[in-house]
């Protein structure tokens, strides 16, 4: 197996050859726009890996990796706009860039480039990965309308937070990781396993999402510091700080999460001491480990070399270590 540096790289130079001049250029300039911006690029590095770890060349894997991370990238330009969010990973947002309604058409693009990738396959193996995507294709769309949802609830349980977080994140790092599996023809066990390996993953993932929205550095984190808060997302920490605050505590938080403000620096600052001051912050950060850990305890199940669990093992630690 490679490092994830080479894994990036092997991404970057694929994308970079599927690249053509295309018109009309006001579809395709923002979807050039917003993969070339980067990220860390996990998903498609897993979709990589998965397929190495089951002992198959990377380049085999490739156009399903960059499928991956095309509709990845589809989502997030949705979800912008949705967001009314003006970064993304430290640049300004397509529809910021550009307008609404090219942000709109040229997401649609990206999710029709994506299935195309599939074309690369074998029918069989083409068969398998279409249906994995469009299984978990209509969970992030099911995800992204229970966080629109659960803005305006009062009442959301942990359990549907979870829930909600699983389909939204979680299931596209999983089906990333079944892709690799897949494409390597390995067992229905192993790749059931890789699937949960991702899945936990992705959980532990998304919660440390959440938490770096509160404290992350706005000079690493690319995003808008607060943005959770602005938007009055009712994600872990909220719910955690809920359950865990005074009863003053708890019907201040209930009030700075039912205002929109112009300036909400004062809002964002209260809201993070409340998060640090009932333990929320301190729950969710034993959240991460709890399902990082569960990531681990599939691997055991696993049958690949102990070398290749480790490699796999070193990429969910980092991944838990990150400030972006």
């Amino acid at each position: 197996m490679h490092s994830i540096q080479q894994y990036q790289e092997f991404i970057s130079d694929y994308l970079q050859s599927q690249s053509k001049n295309m018109e009309p250029k006001n579809l395709y300039e923002p979807i050039h726009y917003i993969l070339q911006l980067g990220g860390k690029r996990m998903r498609p590095i897993l979709t990589l890996m998965s397929a190495e770890a089951f002992d198959t060349d990377y380049k085999k894997a490739l156009p399903a990796a960059l499928a991956v991370e095309v509709f990845h990238n589809f989502s997030l330009v949705h979800d912008d706009i949705m967001d009314d969010a003006p970064l993304r990973r430290g640049n300004v947002t397509v529809h910021e860039k550009w307008d609404i309604n090219t942000g709109i058409l040229s997401g649609d693009a990206m999710l029709i480039l994506a299935y195309q990738y599939f074309e690369e396959y074998e029918p069989a193996i083409f068969q398998s990965l279409a249906k994995l995507f469009s299984k978990t294709a209509l969970e992030v769309c099911e995800g992204q309308q229970w966080d629109v949802d659960f803005e305006s609830r009062s009442d959301v349980t942990i359990p549907e937070y979870l829930k909600m977080i699983e389909c939204k994140t979680a299931v596209l790092v999983a089906a990333a990781m079944k892709m690799g599996a897949i494409i390597a023809e390995t067992s229905k066990e192993n790749a059931n396993l890789i699937y949960d390996f991702g899945l936990n993953l992705g959980l532990a993932f998304q919660l440390q999402d959440d938490y770096l929205d509160a404290f992350g550095n706005p000079k690493t984190f690319g995003k808008q510091v607060g943005g959770d808060i602005i938007e009055n997302k009712k994600t872990y920490l909220y719910l955690k700080a809920l359950a865990f605050s005074s009863s003053k505590e708890k019907e201040e938080l209930e009030h700075l999460f039912s205002i929109h403000l112009e300036d909400n620096s004062d809002k964002i600052n209260s809201v993070k001491q409340i998060f640090h001051s009932s333990g929320a912050a301190e729950a969710t950060q034993k959240a991460i480990q709890n399902f990082t850990l569960k990531a681990f305890e599939t691997l055991e199940k696993m049958n690949i070399s102990e070398e290749k669990k480790v490699m796999l093992t070193n990429f969910g630690e980092n991944l838990m270590k990150r400030n972006v």
